[in-house]
């Protein structure tokens, strides 16, 4: 075995070695998080509700079957780097364009492979997501502790305003069919997302996430839609504003982010969950029908239940009281008991917490879209 070239390391001293298989002279540094997809690698890089993280993939060996454009989630990677335990550079797949690694290099993302990340994950699920990096063994552990300590917490962080665009922009512009137009706030919507709703005809509107409910409203949308995103919804007051004065004037539905953007709005809490959903395999249960989704997942935070506990004991549609009447649990996460989904009782408008369109991950979801878009009609 050669002498270790890179490091993880976690803001409590905790090291892990390893050789660095990304671009070398890089460091990564934030939040350290951990996917047990057993693909999707380059989708989870490129998924801007990653962003300010570092993930950590369960599954051992990842590079498989290289990288594609259309794998791409985004315009861009937004995870900060990638922690494997044997990581390829396989290019020789089926549509595969280039190496996993390659790429990697070629956008100047940090990435280590010989970690025991069986070790790293058991750590992060005893004490929680933390702070943390991946260092070149040029890098003084001093210096890299420095490094962990000047990033920001991920509680209060606003990462919105880091992965919405800048302007807005229309995807399937009218031509003289008769089709629902969605207005989206993009708080860093995944490009499966939207070529799930374009698929079923619906004309998009992609809008900042700083725009104002008047900017929502202003080509007459049939409803609303919240999209997925980076960072603590607690952090993001201004949104939240908006969508007070979008509820009950137009359907209003969410994911994600937009699910716990869209339960602040209502006046619910939000809290950090200790590790967080990160995966393809998150089994949730749906109350209206009593049918079991296997469903993709990836979010930090959760929203508290009707008497203020992080989990709810039974399966029951439990109802919470809310500033626009009552607000009922739709769906809830088998794993740990978490709130998964909600509809609104007295205006029109619900949420799930998870990715419906399962890219990548399982398709048993997907009916939430045609069941969107039939009420946005």
């Amino acid at each position: 075995m050669t002498d270790p070239t890179a490091y993880v390391l976690l803001e409590d001293g905790t090291r892990f070695d390893g050789h660095t298989c990304g671009a070398e002279a890089e460091a990564g540094v934030g939040e350290i998080v951990f996917t047990t997809s057993m693909s999707g690698y380059q989708e989870a890089m490129s998924d801007p509700s990653y962003a300010g993280q570092l993930i950590t993939f369960t599954y051992p060996q990842v590079g498989n079957y290289g990288v594609s454009a259309e794998a791409m989630e985004s315009d861009r990677i937004h995870a900060r780097a990638a922690i494997m335990r044997a990581a390829v550079d396989r290019d020789d797949a089926p549509r595969a364009e280039r190496g996993w690694l390659s790429w990697l290099r070629e956008h100047r993302v940090a990435a280590i492979t010989g970690v025991d990340t069986r070790a790293l994950v058991r750590h992060i699920r005893d004490l929680g997501a933390m702070r943390g990096g991946v260092f070149p063994a040029s890098i003084s552990e001093a210096r890299a502790h420095s490094l962990i300590a000047a990033e920001p917490d991920m509680n209060g962080r606003d990462l919105a305003r880091e992965v919405t665009p800048r302007r807005p922009s229309i995807l399937g512009e009218d031509d003289g069919h008769e089709r629902p137009r969605i207005a989206m706030l993009d708080t860093g919507v995944k490009r499966s997302i939207v070529r799930n709703l374009r698929q079923r005809g619906a004309t998009v509107e992609l809008h900042p996430c700083t725009a104002s409910a008047s900017e929502l409203l202003a080509n007459d949308p049939d409803a609303i839609f919240l999209a997925n995103g980076p960072g603590d919804p607690a952090a993001l007051d201004y949104i939240v504003s908006t969508i007070r004065h979008v509820i009950g004037r137009r359907p209003v539905y969410g994911i994600c982010l937009g699910h716990q953007l869209l339960c602040r709005a209502i006046g619910l809490e939000t809290y950090k969950l200790p590790f967080g959903h990160h995966g393809a395999n998150h089994p949730v249960k749906d109350l209206t029908t009593g049918r079991i989704e296997i469903t993709s997942q990836n979010h930090g935070f959760a929203v508290l239940g009707p008497d203020g506990s992080p989990t709810i004991e039974q399966d029951e549609a439990v109802r919470w009281q809310t500033a626009f009447g009552h607000a009922e649990l739709t769906h809830i996460n088998l794993y740990d008991r978490t709130v998964e989904g909600l509809v609104l009782r007295d205006v029109p408008g619900a949420t799930v917490q998870y990715h419906p369109e399962g890219g990548p991950g399982p398709n048993d979801s997907l009916y939430l879209f045609d069941r969107f878009l039939s009420r946005a009609a």
